[in-house]
C-alpha cells in the first residue's frame, strides 16, 4: 500500500490523552498504510499533565503530511504564526486537516474552519463561536466531517473521529479490528450527543453493555425494544432511560448504527449477495439495505463494495462520508 503520512501537531500545553488517541490509532501495522510522526514548533513539548514530549518531526513535516492531526490543548489562544502558517498551507495543498477537542482552536485561527460546520469540547462551543463567527458550530455532536476538514468534541469523541477516518480510509473490517484491539465501540455515529450526563453506571446499578455485547452477536435476530429490555432485566421505560444514559442515542438508533456497521463489513470482506448481507445483518432485505445505505452513506450497498474492493490494494480511499445528524438530510458536502 502507498504510505499515507500522518503528522499529529503537538502544540505547547497539549493534553496528553487527545494526543494518545492519534498516536495509538495511526501508528504502523501490517493491514494499514500510515506512517505517524509527533510534529510540534520546538523539539521539547509542555503537556497539561505537568511533563514533556519530544518531538521528533517539525513544520515542515506538517506541510508535507497527508493527514495532519492538531490534538487539544491549552491555553487555547494566541498561537505562534508559525504554526497557523504551516496549518493554512496543508489545507491550502489539498491535505486533510484534523483536529481533536480544543485543537479545533488553531485550525479556526488558521482560518481552515471558515465557512465550514465544526464541534469542539462542549465547555468550549461558546467560545468558538464568539471567537470565530465565520465558524458554523455543531453543539451536539460527537464529531463533524467536512470531507479533508474534520473536527471532534472533547477527549473519547477523538477515538470515534479517528476510527471512523480509518473506516473512510480502509473500510470497516480494519477499523472494527483496531477498535477491539483498543477495547472501543467500533463506530458511534457522528451525531449522538457528546455530553451524556452518566457516562457511568451510578452506585449499584449494573451497566447495560452486557445486553449490547448480547446484541451485536444477533443482529440477524429481531432485536425489539421488548426484547432488549427482557435481556438486561428491566422495564422498557426504565431500560430507555439507561440505555440513553449510558450511550447518549437510543437503543433503536443504536441498533440501526450497529447493523449498518455490519452490513459494511461483510460487504468488504466477503462475496455474500446484497440481499444475503441484508438478512445477516438484521436489515431483511436488499432494499431494507439500500435505503438505509443511502440515507446514511449516500451510496449504495453495490457502489460502497465496489470502491472497497477496487482500493484494496492502494491503500486510503475516498468512499462516501457518513451522515452524521438526524437534522440535517442530504448530508452536506
Amino acid at each position: 500500500m502507498t504510505v499515507h503520512r500522518v503528522a499529529v501537531l503537538a502544540l505547547d500545553g497539549v493534553t496528553p490523552l487527545d494526543l494518545a488517541i492519534p498516536a495509538q490509532i495511526f501508528t504502523a501495522r501490517p493491514e494499514t498504510p500510515y506512517e505517524m510522526t509527533l510534529c510540534a514548533l520546538d523539539a521539547k513539548v509542555a503537556t497539561t499533565a505537568g511533563f514533556a514530549l519530544v518531538a521528533d518531526g517539525g513544520l515542515e513535516q506538517v506541510r508535507t503530511a497527508d493527514t495532519v492531526v492538531v490534538p487539544g490543548f491549552e491555553p487555547l489562544l494566541p498561537l505562534p504564526d508559525a504554526v497557523l502558517g504551516a496549518l493554512a498551507e496543508a489545507r491550502d495543498r489539498g491535505r486533510r486537516v484534523v483536529s481533536i477537542c480544543t485543537g479545533a482552536f488553531a485550525l479556526a485561527a488558521a482560518g481552515v474552519l471558515d465557512g465550514l460546520h465544526a464541534t469542539t469540547h462542549w465547555r468550549h462551543v461558546e467560545e468558538l463561536e464568539r471567537g470565530f463567527p465565520a465558524v458554523t458550530v455543531d453543539r451536539d455532536v460527537l464529531y463533524v466531517d467536512e470531507g479533508d476538514v474534520l473536527t471532534s468534541a472533547g477527549v473519547c469523541c477523538g477515538i470515534d473521529l479517528c476510527l471512523h477516518i480509518v473506516r473512510r480510509d480502509l473500510g470497516a473490517e480494519v477499523a472494527n479490528e483496531i477498535a477491539r484491539g483498543l477495547v472501543a465501540a467500533p463506530h458511534r455515529d457522528g451525531g449522538q450527543a457528546q455530553f451524556v450526563p452518566a457516562p457511568v453506571a451510578v452506585a449499584g446499578e449494573a451497566s447495560l453493555s452486557a445486553t449490547r455485547e448480547w446484541a451485536l452477536h444477533r443482529l440477524d435476530e429481531a432485536l425489539t425494544l421488548r426484547v432488549l429490555a427482557r435481556h438486561a432485566g428491566l422495564s422498557q421505560r426504565t431500560f430507555m432511560r439507561r440505555f440513553g444514559e449510558e450511550t447518549g442515542t437510543t437503543p433503536l438508533r443504536w441498533l440501526l448504527n450497529a447493523r449498518l456497521g455490519r452490513a459494511r463489513e461483510l460487504l468488504e470482506s466477503t462475496d455474500r449477495s446484497v440481499d444475503q448481507v441484508a438478512r445477516d445483518c438484521g436489515l431483511g432485505t436488499a432494499a431494507n439495505l439500500r435505503l438505509h445505505f443511502r440515507r446514511a452513506l449516500d451510496t449504495t450497498p453495490t457502489a460502497y463494495r465496489r470502491t472497497f474492493t477496487r482500493s484494496a490494494s492502494r491503500g486510503p480511499a475516498r468512499p462516501p462520508a457518513d451522515t452524521y445528524s438526524d437534522r440535517e438530510w442530504p448530508p452536506r458536502r
